[in-house]
């Protein structure tokens, strides 16, 4: 699987090190945090009659993704409370993450939905951006995670990074 991310600044590592304390009450601590903007699975990439490579599959999804995001200017992006989910839609729960305000993104999200399709219980309407810090673990941790930042974390998305989950690690970076 691949998924298009935006790239984080250095300031939300930083504050998820403040909150390393506070997440070791999670049976799963995240060390590496994303923004995944959409998820492209094998289905979305080949069609039904031609199985592809990798390669050939990152190269495809590469150049349908061109004209997709050919007039996506830059966007703001805006990190703004630590929140939870208490029953995600996979995965164990509750899930703490940073939650992400940004109506350029979700537009961008659904624009990318309608041209590919959505991972079902997780995208299209479902779509929540945000970064995800630990999952697993008790309600009341969750609950005592949760809370307003004393200052968001504000910036530009001016790229956005084609990541590779099987390698995990970005493959590509588009420029917006």
């Amino acid at each position: 699987m691949f998924s298009l991310n935006v790239p984080l600044p250095p300031a939300v590592g930083r504050l998820a090190e403040t909150l390393r304390a506070e997440r070791s009450a999670f049976d799963r601590v995240r060390d590496r945090h994303t923004l995944v903007c959409k998820r492209f699975g094998a289905d979305d990439i080949a069609d039904a009659s031609t199985p592809l490579s990798r390669p050939d599959a990152f190269s495809r999804l590469h150049e349908d993704l061109r004209p997709l995001l050919a007039d996506t200017p830059p966007f703001e992006v805006a990190i703004t409370e630590i929140d939870a989910f208490e029953r995600p839609a996979s995965g164990t729960g509750p899930v703490v993450y940073l939650a992400v305000e940004s109506d350029a993104l979700v537009r961008l999200h659904r624009r990318l939905c309608a041209a590919v399709g959505p991972v079902p219980a997780i995208e299209g309407d479902a779509y929540v951006p945000h970064v995800t810090l630990a999952r697993g673990g008790s309600p009341d941790a969750a609950e005592r995670a949760v809370g307003g930042l004393d200052e968001p974390i504000r910036w530009r998305a001016h790229t956005l990074d084609l990541y590779d989950s099987t390698f995990r690690e970005v493959a590509a970076t588009i420029a917006l």
